[in-house]
C-alpha cells in the first residue's frame, strides 16, 4: 500500500467516527433539554 493510501484511510475513519461522536453528543444534549 501507498502512503497517501494509508493517510487517506486513516482521515476517512476519523472523519466517519467525529461525526459519529457529534451527533451522539448533539442527540445527548437535546435529551437532556427535553427532560429538563
Amino acid at each position: 500500500m501507498e502512503t497517501s493510501a494509508i493517510v487517506m484511510m486513516i482521515v476517512g475513519i476519523v472523519v466517519i467516527w467525529g461525526g459519529l461522536a457529534a451527533s451522539i453528543t448533539h442527540a445527548v444534549k437535546k435529551a437532556r433539554e427535553n427532560k429538563a
